[in-house]
């Protein structure tokens, strides 16, 4: 067999799932797809504009490769795509499984399945399945449905049941499970210390849960796990990926990478090898999420897994099992345009009002206050939802200040996301002047004399101590303040503290309104 079999190299071509930078597809994405193979490409915030652009994008795609499998993350809260200029109309997981409403659950994943149905998308790297047994996680928290199994498995089933039920498929990640780690692993490889009965009890619960109700992906998180390999991270690992998801757990749909540029494996190995060694794993697609302006890291990764096959280390049945799966994924897709085309003919552009309204409750019933006195004594009230609180917390009495403390989010998010509640309590109360305090320039501004309302807005606070040491300040100086923590719940301060449960543009709405007294 040459070196450049076209077989061999369009079965290599069909694995591949690469990003690319530009809102318009560059064309050795579009040769790639149409000429040699490609099996889809993945979307970033960076390619899209509205969705009528996004519509048209895709389109362009199709019309090159009708068969291509096109996939994005829209997680819904802080993680999205199609919507990340304004912010998503729907909250993320943790506050789905904050209010514990699994119809609510299933009803939001439709919602997103009918905004990407309407741009013929045919996978979302979604719903994040772990289990957030560390508060302190930094890249999962906020987008995890919570620290319960139980909990966890049911609001997955709900997410994956809505989704595919209009027509899109859904993929479970980071299997066997990002909750437990503190390390990021877009920066290195995070380490699970879990025993193998924990693992089994706290973290595959949900992944289970996943099989049962039909998921049609799962993508392999870059973790390594010692109870289960002590050598090679799960994405590598034919122990993980094909002993316990394939063989013990009975998967049979396809399994994707997480981005093979992420450090925790590309400080390891070259993306060739990474891809080889994931594809002989029982990897059956590999995301790229960056590619060179011409596409030459993406032809050097198909020549990787080909000259791998020729050398004997990846069989050529395992490569040709792994394209049959991302062609699997793609025929069940073409199978079901029926759903979509429901589902599109019930979705306004964007988010219609049925979407708006259904954001704005869920995002409600996450939201958990807080409230002490004008002096900032805390607990005179306790903790309650939304609203228990209503008429028992001050509102704001007129436009506030709103200092929004704004840390650097994890890489999955996006770069540039904001709470928005600068954005939503000036819509509420025209007046509001807004300041965005940065790691950059860690300086409060003037926080007033007491005349105009105050409200701190934070993201995990607990977590990055330059925010709570400059909260910790303004609140020394404003007692009076309102907190508004929009990730991981930590110690409350301020005269009040609501905790939005994560962000996203209902998130920030809701709790507006609540402020500003709109019940």
């Amino acid at each position: 067999m040459s070196r450049r079999s076209p077989d061999l190299a369009r079965l290599a071509m069909t694995v591949l799932q690469p990003g690319f930078d530009g809102t318009e597809p560059p064309g050795w994405l579009l040769r790639a797809l149409g000429e040699e193979g490609l099996g889809g490409a993945v979307l970033f915030a960076r390619n899209l504009g509205d969705l009528d652009h996004t519509a048209a994008l895709v389109a362009r795609l199709r019309a090159e490769n009708p068969a291509a499998v096109i996939a994005v993350d829209e997680e819904g809260g802080s993680v999205t795509r199609l919507q990340a200029a304004r912010g998503s109309s729907w909250p993320g997981n943790r506050a789905l499984g904050v209010g514990d409403d699994v119809e609510a659950t299933r009803l939001v994943a439709r919602e997103i399945g009918r905004l990407l149905a309407s741009a013929d998308i045919t996978l979302d790297y979604a719903p994040v399945a772990d289990v957030n047994a560390n508060p302190a996680n930094p890249v999962i928290g906020v987008r995890s449905f919570g620290a319960d199994p139980e909990l966890v498995s049911r609001h997955t089933a709900a997410w994956i049941s809505g989704l595919q039920g209009a027509g899109v498929a859904a993929c479970a990640k980071h299997f066997p499970g990002h909750g437990d780690t503190h390390t990021d692993s877009h920066h290195a490889l995070p380490t699970l210390h879990a025993s193998s009965r924990l693992l089994a009890e706290r973290d595959l619960p949900p992944f289970r849960t996943a099989v049962a109700a039909g998921v049609r992906a799962v993508m392999c998180g870059h973790l390594l796990i010692p109870a289960l390999d002590p050598e090679n991270p799960a994405t590598l690992s034919r122990r993980i990926t094909t002993g316990l998801l394939r063989e013990e757990m009975g998967f049979t749909g396809m399994i994707v990478t997480d981005a093979i540029e992420m450090r925790a494996v590309a400080s390891l190995l070259p993306p060739g090898e990474i891809a080889v060694r994931a594809l002989a794993a029982g990897a059956d697609a590999i995301c790229a999420g960056i590619s060179s302006p011409g596409g030459e890291n993406v032809h050097e990764v198909r020549d990787a897994i080909v000259d791998a096959v020729r050398e004997g280390r990846l069989g050529e049945d395992r490569l040709a099992e792994a394209a049959s799966r991302v062609l699997g994924l793609s025929a069940w897709y073409a199978s079901d345009a029926a759903a979509r085309a429901r589902a599109a003919g019930n979705a306004a552009r964007g988010a219609g009002h049925e979407g708006e309204d259904l954001g704005l409750r869920t995002a409600r019933a996450a939201i958990r206050v807080t409230a002490g006195n004008a002096t900032g004594d805390q607990g005179t009230t306790g903790t309650m939802n939304a609203t228990d609180a209503a008429g028992a917390t001050a509102v704001l009495s007129g436009p506030p200040l709103v200092v929004d403390i704004a840390p650097r989010l994890s890489e999955a998010v996006g770069p540039g996301l904001l709470t928005g509640l600068i954005g939503a309590l000036t819509e509420a109360l025209p007046g509001t002047v807004g300041h965005v305090v940065t790691v950059e320039a860690p300086e409060l501004p003037d926080l007033g004399d007491g005349s105009r309302p105050l409200v701190m807005v934070v993201h995990d606070a607990g977590r990055h101590p330059w925010v709570a040491e400059l909260l910790a300040r303004a609140v020394a100086l404003r007692p009076d303040a309102v907190v508004v923590e929009t990730g991981m719940p930590g110690e409350p301060s301020g005269a009040v503290y609501v905790t939005t449960n994560g962000i996203s543009r209902a998130s920030s709405r809701a709790v507006a309104r609540w402020l500003t007294g709109d019940q």
